[in-house]
């Protein structure tokens, strides 16, 4: 269980992080999502203790990560990809992990068949490819056989397989009774795997609910109906009081009324039917609905917004530099 209380992150006046409370529990996968520059990774980073808090506190099953002996046996977690000796093997740079968390080193072997890197084990992992490097990464953070497991952008370059692997692997980890973690930017991958959302924006907390809770609370649901006799079917709805849009292609919308009692008003009434659908947004529009207020970098279409030309020259005005993600030195970058 990851609990935070009040998490708090200053970087001179910019605020990274502002009070956040929330728990992570075990047994389930939370999604952790957010636009650029909500201060995901500055979040991540502190429950690790690579960056200290201004305010507040992070602990892991009651315990700062500081106060971990062999920590990797507590939390695995993947960061960065490519923080790792690039002049190392992929099984030398486990087996430097095993060796100073007291991790025997037969579980090397293990971690490395369990990512597919087994036939690549000797070669040095300046040479893997980013797919490659994210699936080393998953096996450090699998190396000590971790109750509590972190991970960041974790599809992040591999391929369809790569990707429906690690999203088995995750929910048959919180399957185990794991405590689960991911923060990702693919909200269609996200939809497929989490089972709980943690929403943040301008590094406050905006939502902390289930997924299905999420979709219902921040979008519009609807049952589309099509009939051959619309205007009876019209009628129909009229005196039952319930109120239909028109919609294109001959379709009607209707909000608020399950599609069973749609269905049977229509079959009681002896109206055809060609449609009758139930009608939700996905967890892309849900998010989009709920962060709207919170995205730091807008893109424009089409022609550049008023002000975007500056100067007598009609030189572009300096773009904001674009929220970065954490170097490999883990410098600090505030977001």
């Amino acid at each position: 269980m990851i609990e935070l209380a009040g998490l708090t992150k200053h970087y001179g006046d910019k605020v990274a992080v502002d009070h956040l409370t929330f728990v992570v529990r075990p047994g389930i996968v939370t999604g952790f999502l957010g636009p650029n520059g909500a201060g995901k990774s500055t979040t991540m980073r502190m429950m690790l203790d690579l960056d200290n808090p201004t305010a507040g506190s992070v602990r892991i099953d009651g315990r700062h990560y500081r106060q971990l002996k062999d920590p990797l046996r507590y939390i695995g977690a993947l960061l960065e990809a490519k923080a790792m000796h690039g002049g190392r093997s992929a099984f030398n740079h486990l087996l430097c992990l095993a060796q100073s968390n007291g991790i025997p080193r037969h579980r090397v072997g293990e971690v490395l068949d369990t990512v597919g890197l087994t036939t690549v084990a000797k070669k040095r992992s300046k040479g893997f490819s980013l797919g490659m490097g994210q699936r080393l990464g998953i096996a450090a953070a699998l190396l000590g056989d971790p109750q509590v497991l972190l991970f960041d952008e974790p599809v992040n370059g591999l391929d369809p397989e790569g990707i429906l692997w690690v999203r088995t692997t995750m929910k048959n980890l919180a399957a185990q009774g794991r405590t689960v973690f991911v923060s990702s930017h693919l909200m269609s991958e996200m939809a497929l795997t989490a089972d709980h959302l943690v929403v943040i924006g301008q590094g406050r907390l905006l939502a902390d609910t289930s997924m299905a809770q999420f979709i219902r609370e921040n979008s519009r649901s609807y049952v589309r109906l099509r009939s051959p006799d619309q205007e009876r079917l019209l009628d129909v709805l009229h005196a039952e009081r319930i109120t239909a849009v028109q919609a294109g292609g001959g379709t009607l919308e209707v909000d608020g009324e399950p599609a069973e009692r749609l269905g049977e008003l229509a079959a009681a009434h002896q109206l055809v039917l060609h449609e009758l659908s139930p009608q939700q947004a996905s967890l892309e529009e849900a998010f989009m609905q709920l962060t709207a207020e919170s995205v730091e970098y807008h893109a424009h279409d089409g022609e550049p917004p008023a002000g975007a030309m500056d100067g007598p020259a009609g030189a572009p005005a300096a773009a904001p530099a674009p929220a970065g993600g954490w170097g490999a030195d883990w410098r600090k970058k505030g977001g």
